[in-house]
């Protein structure tokens, strides 16, 4: 099935059901099919055809929901960006991924969208979401405008299962954004893989707090679109008594999250609110620890939760059955359904249990590669034994039970897991030394809100500096996630006998 087909079946099925709730808006699934075809179209009347990519910088909205539908009806392939990617690595992004239109928030600077049009020379459209700016461009098109003078016609499919449906952006150990290609083929198989363990059904509801442009959040919309239940989409879980009171008014069944989430939930007063309606708690992007479990289990009784793991290469590999928690719980299970997984040694060795080694994905869900980046891809997506198999090599090390239970054991590199989402250490120290005699080495420490949070130790030859002009420098460069939460300056700091900062030690 295409992934476009999520949305078109369901609303033939179930036109007048509420598919989408954002921003005090209500969309059947009809009225949402209706706005992606009148966007598809204007996107093909502004040049997009098959195989172009659309990128979408927008928070989590209608218009982001729309937009992703809309480019793959298009024919093309949709490309989410997070609303907080500094405007050098969104042109970066732009350039690399060669995309044809750009999705924006009309808030944001429009002389720098014009800038983007002139500066990426695949970019031949924009489209403006929210209100408008004094100065726009002939190139930038108005959501809203387009909503109302676009045909809502269906749009010819021109699609095969192989084509890409998107590239999902995320950072290897270098700090570098790759986007993994994820085909049509690939979305659906994992879609239905993650619905099947999940027991999803036309009445859930669930709760979209996580970022559309984070695998994780992505699948809650293709998900929850595909098998015709609603998908209550937030911005974020910045305010976490909203989120509760949302629960309660929209009677919400599915909640996923990330353990910082739910670190930040079981810390609060939860009973003024009616949390009756929850059917199934998720967790993923990072180790949901025991003591997490035991306090979600007594805090939700009677409401089953799911301790998995995932990568973006493989929007999920394993999760363990919520009959498990009690006697592994710190276990993230078994190879979701159709898919094989296992572990290797250093000579690619499959071991027994109870030996550590890379954890090894094999299944249609394994996405096609990193765009344009054959090296990277060569070393995490290799040939199986069977002709035309394709094989996920995480970079994590994993352990198993005798029972086959997998345990994550540690990263292979040096990625942190801060609010379930990657930091590259790399990436953050070239920010650090921009500044003038600084040098600098950042490691992850465990954090009880985050899991864990970013740490630099800096060594500063020039002028004296501050923690605070340090962590001002780095949120004009950085995300937010990725902004040290802890600074410690130091002498010297502790080398490998080849005369490179080694991280060994540092806490």
């Amino acid at each position: 099935m295409l992934v476009q087909e999520f949305l078109t079946h369901s609303a033939t099925r179930l036109p007048r059901k509420v598919a989408l709730v954002c921003d005090n808006r209500r969309l059947t699934f009809a009225e949402l099919d209706a706005m992606t075809n009148r966007l598809g179209n204007a996107l093909v009347d502004k040049g997009v055809r098959r195989g172009d990519r659309v990128a979408i910088y927008l928070r989590n909205s209608v218009e982001a929901a729309v937009g992703i539908f809309a480019a793959l009806k298009a024919g093309g392939a949709f490309v989410l960006i997070d609303a907080s990617t500094k405007p050098d690595k969104l042109r970066s992004i732009l350039s690399q991924c060669r995309a044809t239109a750009l999705m924006a928030d009309s808030r944001a600077d429009a002389g720098e969208l014009v800038d983007l049009l002139r500066g990426v020379p695949s970019l031949t459209c924009g489209v403006l979401c929210g209100p408008v700016g004094p100065d726009t461009d002939a190139r930038l098109h108005l959501f809203d405008e387009i909503q109302i003078d676009s045909a809502a016609t269906p749009l010819p499919s021109v699609n095969v299962d192989q084509d890409l449906a998107c590239l999902v952006y995320t950072s290897g150990s270098t700090g570098e954004p790759r986007g993994v290609m994820c085909d049509h083929g690939n979305v659906d198989f994992a879609s239905t893989s993650i619905m099947t363990y999940l027991e999803n059904r036309e009445d859930d509801i669930v709760l979209g707090v996580l970022p559309l442009s984070c695998s994780y959040g992505l699948y809650q919309l293709l998900m929850t679109v595909k098998f015709g239940g609603t998908l209550v989409l937030e911005r974020s879980f910045v305010y976490p008594a909203l989120i509760l009171q949302r629960i309660q008014e929209e009677r919400i069944t599915g909640f996923p999250g990330v353990p910082a989430i739910f670190a930040i939930l079981l810390q609060m007063d939860r009973s003024a609110f009616d949390l009756s309606s929850l059917r199934y708690i998720t967790s993923a992007a990072d180790a949901l620890s025991p003591s997490h479990i035991r306090g979600l289990q007594d805090a939700f009784p009677g409401v089953s939760l799911y301790s998995m793991y995932g990568l973006t290469e493989t929007a999920r590999a394993l999760y363990l059955p919520p009959s498990q928690l009690a006697s592994r719980p710190d276990s993230v299970g078994i190879p979701i359904p159709g898919t094989e997984a296992w572990i290797e040694d250093e000579d690619g060795r499959r071991v027994g249990a109870e030996q550590t080694g890379e954890l090894v994905v094999c299944g249609r869900h394994v996405m096609r590669g990193y765009w344009e980046s054959p090296e990277a891809t060569a070393r995490r997506f290799r040939p199986g034994a069977v002709p035309g198999e394709r094989l996920c090599h995480t970079g994590d090390l994993f352990r198993t039970d005798e029972e086959g239970h997998f345990y994550f054991v540690s990263r292979m590199d040096d990625i942190i897991k801060c609010r379930g989402e990657k930091v590259a250490p790399k990436e953050v120290e070239a920010v650090l030394h921009m500044l003038p005699g600084v040098t600098a080495a950042v490691v992850g420490v465990p954090d009880p809100i985050g899991g864990h949070a970013v740490k630099a130790f800096i060594v500063s030859r020039g002028d004296p500096l501050t923690e605070s002009e340090v962590i001002a420098h780095c949120r004009a460069h950085l995300e937010d996630v990725k902004v040290p939460t802890y600074i410690e300056f130091r002498s010297e700091l502790p080398m490998t006998p080849s005369g490179k900062v080694s991280r060994i030690g540092l806490t």
